[in-house]
C-alpha cells in the first residue's frame, strides 16, 4: 500500500473516531471542567506542550498566516490570534470544528481564525508562514507523518512545529497489543516514533532539502507523552 493510501485510509479511521465517538469527551478534557486524575493529568500535558509550542513561534505574529492542522476544539488557533496572527484552523471533525468556532467567538478573535473541516494537507488552504501540527501526526506511522510534513513545507516559508509519540519499551509493548486506549474507546492507535529515527528520516527526505530541526521539547505527565519538535527553513 502506498503512503498516500495508507495516510488517507488512517485519515478516515480518525475523521471517524473524534466526530462520532470522541467528540464530546474531547470538549470536555479541552474545558476547565473537573475530570478525573488520569484525564486531569492529559489535560495538564497538553497544556504544556501548547505552551511549548507557542514558545517556538515568534510572540508577535502580527501579518502572519498560521495553519493549526488538526485544531480540535481550538485552543490553539485562539492562542495564535491572541497573537496577531491570521490562522487558518482545520480539523477533520466538523463537530469539533463548531465548538472551536464558538469558543473562538467567545475570545473576541473569530475574525482572525478561519476555520475548515477537512483534510489538513489539503493544497487549497494556501501558503503560511507558520504551520503548528499539535498531536495531529501522532495516529500515522513515522513515513506516514514524515510525508505530512514534508507536503506541508511546499507551503510553508518558516517554520514547523509538531509533535509525535516518543517510543518507549512500555508505549512500544502496548502499541504492539492494540492497547494504548481501552478497547471501548475504540480510537485509532497512537504509532510511538523513535526519536532519532524519525530525525535522520527527516534529514534526508528530499522535499525536507534546506529544512533543519530547530528546538526540542519533551512532555511526560501521567499517560500524556509527547515530543515537540521544530522545522526551520534554512
Amino acid at each position: 500500500m502506498s503512503d498516500v493510501a495508507t495516510y488517507e485510509v488512517r485519515r478516515s479511521e480518525i475523521e471517524i473516531y473524534f466526530d462520532r465517538t470522541a467528540a464530546e469527551a474531547w470538549k470536555r478534557l479541552t474545558s476547565d471542567v473537573p475530570l478525573g486524575r488520569i484525564r486531569a493529568s492529559v489535560r495538564a500535558g497538553r497544556d504544556a506542550m501548547r505552551a511549548s509550542l507557542l514558545a517556538m513561534l515568534p510572540e508577535d505574529l502580527s501579518g502572519c498566516r498560521v495553519l493549526d492542522a488538526g485544531c480540535g476544539t481550538g485552543a490553539l488557533a485562539i492562542a495564535l490570534a491572541k497573537r496577531g496572527a491570521r490562522v487558518v484552523a482545520v480539523d477533520l471533525s466538523p463537530t469539533l470544528i463548531q465548538h472551536a468556532r464558538e469558543l473562538a467567538v467567545a475570545a473576541g478573535v473569530d475574525g482572525a481564525i478561519d476555520f475548515a473541516s477537512g483534510d489538513m494537507l489539503a493544497a487549497d488552504h494556501g501558503r503560511f508562514d507558520h504551520v503548528v501540527l499539535m498531536d495531529s501526526l501522532i495516529h500515522y506511522e513515522p513515513a506516514d507523518a514524515a510525508a505530512a510534513l514534508a507536503s506541508l513545507s511546499a507551503r510553508c516559508d518558516r517554520s514547523i512545529v509538531f509533535t509525535v509519540v516518543p517510543k518507549t519499551a512500555l508505549l512500544a509493548g502496548m502499541h504492539r497489543i492494540g492497547r494504548l486506549f481501552p478497547r471501548g474507546d475504540r480510537a485509532p492507535a497512537i504509532v510511538p516514533v523513535a526519536i532519532g529515527g524519525f530525525c535522520a528520516r527527516l534529514d534526508v527526505h528530499p522535499s525536507l532539502a534546506g529544512w533543519s530541526i530547530g528546538a526540542e521539547r519533551r512532555i511526560a505527565s501521567g499517560f500524556y507523552k509527547s515530543h515537540g519538535m521544530e522545522l526551520v527553513r534554512s
